[in-house]
């Protein structure tokens, strides 16, 4: 978004921060800190940052401003940061656990937003009693332990949320409160009850495993292990590094993560995994490799324009934008980033930050994760997973734009993923990685929940239903560089079909080319080639090189999408396609000369019937 007329560090508050060393990382933390907290309240509980709203009540929302920083400082504490005032800190812990005073958080209750930033509060007395604790009064003492002893007994959503009950006990235990173990042991089994093996955790009793069990059930478990140690918190060592490989996967070689599921507004979160890893002392990976998969991250936000003008973290992703957002998201929310600041608790000596940063290792073979139905591949410039398990709807239909987030074919770290901005307007749909059905041209259809989910080798297999007349049968595997998609559809009516490819960005020069004929759609920048070619359906399609709507794609605010559109009769269809997204135009266009085959569905459904293994995801409940 620089262009010579505004200065480069508009929009990007690490500009000039090379964000190679452990000081440059104090110092990106720094100049998140030293904006967000202008908007400290005059008692110190609360922080505003923008009058939208959640779903919660205010207090709760401004108790978001106040705990989520501490996720960073207190670590920065820990390490001998020097530049951190915590009276005003303290001051606002006994302001907003007082119930007389103006800035009171509100009292906690079952499944409450509170409840959430109370393990922050637990992790911070824990680490710095000495400048949160220390300086109360006993009557603020009291108070402080009778609001998070309230917290602790309430009961908490049926996800990570348990592990907050366990970090406002440690809380609790550091400053000698007694509470009832026995809820503790009862949230320890519980989270037992969601791990599937591997390293892999579904966030609840649902079909989801997202950007959570890193950056929640290894985070918060390997904390746990560090500051408590209790004989229940070994396996959350053993199961962390079970999942380093693979969460490497998730990641390009310049620092991109996948973006892929809810909660993408905590951004560089993604990274507090590595960083929770080096807080543990798990050198799950080589320390130097350990560092540049948690640096190469943070140097990629430094070039997104994630920042308001003031320098606050707004909701959005690479750029501001409410419409991706939750409906938990409050203008606080996005500084559960913060969590990426926790080695800087280790000194300048430890391996993690004395090691030589390597360089990204060399990843040729393309990932099978049977665990979240995922076959992952990482060109160059990005990581990409072709998804099949994953669901939310429509038994569980909470998280906004649940089938953009979880239900396309194919997730990036490059070229993110698109919602859509009205669901009445096919014309206009996006439908990046999304296969559309419209029987009206009006509203329109996509894949939400599956039937049945199977991986075979490295082919992917769903049956799912758009609606009650369609029942669609997918495959989806790598062949090259390219993905394939083939879809067996069966339809009781005439149906308006639209398939799209990777959305890529467009600047102020609209694109190279737009290019759409039959069977064929290419949408090509000086940096980027997005298409996606016909390998032969049972109906014709025509290409289309799609405007998008703006603000529609997490990465780029303004996107170029190719499809493919048909219409399809009553009775079976067959669609196939081969699509294909390059950082490099040219040599992209030369590997559109060499298509995939036309897909073999006889032959594809011989090797699911023979090999095909259930993703393990769909285990688990519809309705959680």
């Amino acid at each position: 978004m620089t262009d010579g007329i505004y200065l480069d560090s508009l929009f990007h508050p690490w500009s000039g921060n090379e964000l190679r060393t452990r000081a440059d990382v104090e110092r990106a933390l720094k100049s998140l800190w030293d904006p967000a907290d202008t908007y400290r309240s005059a008692g110190g509980a609360r922080l505003r940052f923008d009058a939208t709203a959640a779903h919660f009540d205010q207090a709760a929302a401004d108790l978001e401003g106040f705990s989520r920083l501490l996720w960073g400082l207190v670590p920065a504490e820990v390490g001998g940061a020097d530049w951190i005032d915590w009276a005003p800190i303290a001051r606002g812990l006994a302001s907003g656990t007082d119930p007389h005073h103006a800035e009171y958080w509100g009292q906690p209750t079952d499944r409450n937003q509170r409840l959430v930033e109370l393990a922050a509060i637990g992790f911070a007395l824990r680490l710095v009693p000495e400048k949160l604790w220390a300086p109360l009064e006993p009557h603020e003492r009291e108070n402080v332990v009778a609001y998070l002893k309230a917290g602790h007994a309430c009961r908490f959503s049926e996800n990570n949320w348990k592990f907050f009950r366990l970090l406002i006990g440690l809380g609790l235990d550091s400053v000698g409160a007694d509470h009832d173990r026995e809820l503790d042991q009862a949230y320890i089994d519980e989270l037992e009850t969601f791990y599937f093996g591997d390293g892999w955790y579904s966030d609840g009793d649902a079909r989801r495993a997202d950007h959570y069990i890193p950056f929640a059930f290894h985070f918060y478990g390997l904390i746990l292990a560090v500051l408590d140690g209790s004989t229940y918190t070994q396996p959350y060592r053993e199961r962390a590094r079970l999942a380093a490989g693979d969460m490497t996967r998730w990641f390009a070689d310049d620092g991109a993560a996948l973006a892929f599921g809810r909660s993408m507004t905590y951004r560089f979160a993604i990274a507090g995994f590595f960083g929770a890893l080096a807080f543990a002392g798990e050198e799950a990976l080589p320390w130097g490799q350990l560092k540049g998969f948690y640096l190469r991250n943070l140097r990629w936000w430094a070039k997104q324009p994630m920042a308001s003008r003031d320098g606050i973290l707004p909701v959005g992703y690479a750029y501001p934008n409410l419409l991706m957002c939750e409906t938990y998201n409050s203008p606080q929310s996005p500084y559960w980033a913060l969590k990426a600041f926790l080695p800087l608790a280790l000194p300048q000596q430890h391996p993690f930050w004395s090691a030589e940063e390597a360089d990204c290792p060399p990843r040729d073979h393309v990932a099978v994760h049977r665990h979240t139905g995922m076959l992952i591949k990482n060109p160059p410039g990005d990581a990409v997973a072709l998804c099949g398990g994953q669901q939310t709807g429509p038994q569980n239909t909470w998280a906004r734009f649940g089938a953009e987030k979880y239900s396309k074919f194919v997730y990036s770290a490059r070229y993110g993923f698109s919602v859509e901005s009205d669901p009445n307007r096919f014309a206009d749909a996006v439908l990046d990685g999304m296969l559309g059905f419209s029987s009206d041209g009006l509203q329109f259809q996509v894949r939400q929940a599956n039937e049945e989910v199977l991986i075979a080798d490295d082919v992917l297999y769903a049956r799912w239903r758009p609606n009650d007349g369609i029942l669609v049968e997918t495959w989806l595997y790598w062949h090259g560089d390219f993905h394939v998609r083939a879809h067996r559809v069966r339809t009781e009516r005439a149906v308006t079909t639209k398939e799209g490819g990777f959305a890529i960005a467009r600047h102020d020069r609209l694109a190279e080319a737009l290019e759409s004929e039959a069977g064929k759609a290419v949408v090509a920048t000086p940096r980027d080639l997005s298409a996606i070619v016909d390998l032969g359906s049972s109906v014709a399609r025509i290409g289309k090189a799609h405007i998008a709507q703006p603000n529609t794609n997490l990465i780029a605010a303004q996107t170029l999408v190719p499809q493919l559109m048909a219409e399809l009769p009553p009775g079976e269809s067959t669609l196939f396609a081969a699509v294909l997204a390059s950082t490099d135009p040219a040599a992209g266009r030369s590997t559109l000369t060499r298509l995939p085959p036309t897909p073999d569905l006889p032959t594809l459904e011989a090797l699911i019937r023979a090999k095909g293994r259930q993703v393990t995801l769909m285990s688990r409940s519809t309705s959680a």
